[in-house]
């Protein structure tokens, strides 16, 4: 079964395309896209338990840190679509990465937690400490996002790289849209998902 999230991001990916997930994970998005859209996808990951379940499932995967390898090996526009979920945040450098999925894709389409909802601002006012919650399930010391930011960090940095917005889909830990997220993205929706493509 997929993640709520990548139901929302699988009818921006067109049938017999081809897909590069980045972070991949178990291989559940690239499986799902194949078999129902007969796409051609690859997948780069970096944990080897993950890895060996893209190989159960079928899916073409390289193992690949994507913060010590670049994207270098795979030509521009080599691919339609470029996906990464939940990654972003992870990224030593998100802004080059963007560049990267940008220049290996027509579109690219990436997902990440809103750090500006309005329980991340309460539990910092209230406990003066990191929130820790279902979005953000790790403690300051050991968690693996290192460049937390907001809808509106992530727009401005897509202004200034000139990149185009094509899709924007806002929802709660539920990965329900609601009418406060709609109105108020940046401190009401705890997870986006973009699609994006350069202009």
């Amino acid at each position: 079964m997929m993640r709520a999230d990548l139901n929302v991001i699988e009818p921006w990916v067109e049938p017999e395309t081809t897909v590069l997930d980045l972070g991949c994970g178990d291989g559940t998005l690239l499986a799902y896209l194949q078999e129902k859209k007969s796409v051609l996808g690859y997948g780069l990951e970096i944990g080897e338990q993950q890895i060996n379940e893209c190989v159960r499932k079928g899916v073409n995967v390289i193992e690949h840190n994507l913060d010590e390898k670049d994207l270098s090996s795979f030509a521009d526009r080599q691919f339609d679509t470029v996906i990464m979920t939940q990654a972003l945040q992870a990224i030593r450098r998100p802004d080059r990465l963007l560049d990267e999925m940008l220049r290996l894709g027509r579109q690219g389409i990436v997902t990440f937690p809103n750090f500006g909802h309005w329980r991340c601002r309460a539990y910092l006012l209230t406990k003066g400490k990191m929130p820790v919650s279902r979005t953000l399930p790790y403690h300051w010391y050991d968690t693996p996002n290192i460049h937390l930011c907001t809808f509106n960090d992530f727009e401005s940095l897509c202004q200034q790289k000139q990149i185009r917005i094509l899709n924007r889909t806002v929802v709660n830990s539920e990965f329900e849209t609601t009418r406060l997220a709609l109105r108020w993205p940046n401190l009401f929706a705890e997870l986006a998902i973009y699609r994006i493509a350069k202009h």
